[in-house]
């Protein structure tokens, strides 16, 4: 897939990512860069959190949050950030760059007395710089794995019917359909939670994943979503998540050894 060329060479041995944080409203986004990339990525963090019954109830089901940056290094190497939910929930995040990854790492735990309904979180991530596409053209660079394929957007079916439009979104067997994305709904199961894109010049790849995972989505903004799933916290629970957006070398098969290795989980029986 894609050319072999000497590109290959200088994105396999490129600098290691880096991160900065560009606050907005309540929230801010996450910049992925890196001397080998062929455009900046942006990670809208967190878009937004929702309770149950999503998929009909948007925007009534959102639950307003807000995103601080609590520390970060200098060198853009990692950096934390804190989102704190009016449910009474905080989220704490740790995110790291890498040679060709960022890791997150997350604890969400519930500091109020009631139990949080908090089903699931939204990482944003826009692609247009890396797929040199805007939300008309972009979708063609975009992947996600059917009967364990990778097959590139759109397929078939699509569906074209949603609270809000257009957009697609799917959903695994282990999440109510009713609890995911308000935008047009596939018939069609993905594999597993691995969603992504390729370059604009076909020689590298992004690809996103995050456990435990609720759905994965194609947006209106030149944006790829893996949501993660909360599934509601009691008083004083805590749950740990964490998640991973790959930025390397078009080489499928590794890619997949990589993503099982980090999230055994999503291949369980």
């Amino acid at each position: 897939m894609g050319n072999k060329g000497p590109s290959r060479t200088a994105a396999s041995c490129g600098s290691p990512l880096r991160l900065a944080w560009v606050p907005h409203e309540r929230s801010g986004d996450i910049v992925i860069d890196g001397d080998h990339l062929p455009g900046a990525i942006r990670v809208w963090y967190v878009e937004l959190y929702m309770g149950p019954g999503s998929r009909t109830n948007y925007p009534g089901g959102v639950i307003p949050h807000a995103t601080e940056c609590t520390s970060v290094d200098p060198a853009g190497r990692w950096l934390t950030l804190r989102c704190t939910l009016d449910h009474g929930v905080v989220v704490e995040h740790r995110v790291t760059a890498g040679r060709d990854v960022v890791t997150f790492e997350m604890v969400a735990t519930n500091t109020a007395a009631h139990t949080s309904d908090v089903a699931w979180g939204a990482p944003c991530i826009i692609v247009d710089g890396f797929t040199g596409g805007d939300k008309q053209t972009y979708l063609q660079k975009c992947f996600i794995f059917l009967e364990g394929r990778l097959c590139r957007l759109p397929v078939e079916p699509w569906a074209t019917e949603g609270v809000e439009t257009p957009g697609q979104v799917w959903c695994p067997p282990h999440v109510d359909r009713d609890d995911v994305e308000s935008h047009p709904l596939s018939d069609l199961v993905p594999s597993h939670g691995l969603i992504g894109c390729f370059s604009k010049d076909e020689r590298m790849v992004l690809a996103a994943a995050w456990q435990p995972y609720q759905d994965l989505f194609q947006g209106i903004i030149a944006c790829l979503h893996a949501d993660f799933r909360i599934d509601g916290l009691r008083p004083g629970q805590c749950k740990a998540l964490r998640g991973r957006i790959y930025v390397t070398e078009e080489d499928i098969p590794s890619l997949l050894q990589r993503y099982e290795d980090d999230f055994p989980e999503h291949f369980d029986a």
